[in-house]
């Protein structure tokens, strides 16, 4: 089983992760968290790196399931969608598959919620 969904789509960097956003907002999904790896390889290491972010996204309702059913899921949250752009005007868009990341946990309600979650990330990625 692969552990995330790609797409490649054919613009700017920065308007895939408009792009990205706005597809996940579609899904009930937030971003908590974005981070620049660009950005913080030059600033911790004076090295070039070409465009990549790690956009942590959230779909609340679910996230709020899963931590009631195991408090210790929010080490596997949010999920991560990663941007990337290693060739100018091809973007490479990836989101993690949840159901992948919940075999490791022996929790059939937890595996359904992500089931869940997949099903709409991949329509996320699939979509774009």
């Amino acid at each position: 089983m692969e552990y995330y969904f790609s797409k490649t789509i054919n613009c700017s960097f920065d308007n895939a992760v408009q792009k990205v956003t706005e597809a996940l907002k579609t899904e009930g999904f937030g971003i908590l968290t974005e981070i620049d790896i660009k950005a913080t390889l030059k600033t911790k290491l004076d090295v070039d790196f070409y465009n990549y972010k790690i956009l942590g996204a959230c779909n609340p309702p679910y996230a709020y399931k899963a931590l009631l059913i195991e408090d210790k899921i929010g080490t596997m949250l949010p999920c991560n969608v990663i941007v990337q752009e290693k060739v100018p005007g091809k973007v490479v868009v990836s989101a993690v598959d949840p159901a992948a990341s919940m075999l490791s946990i022996e929790n059939d309600e937890l595996r359904e919620i992500a089931t869940d979650i997949r099903v709409k990330l991949q329509y996320v990625i699939d979509q774009l």
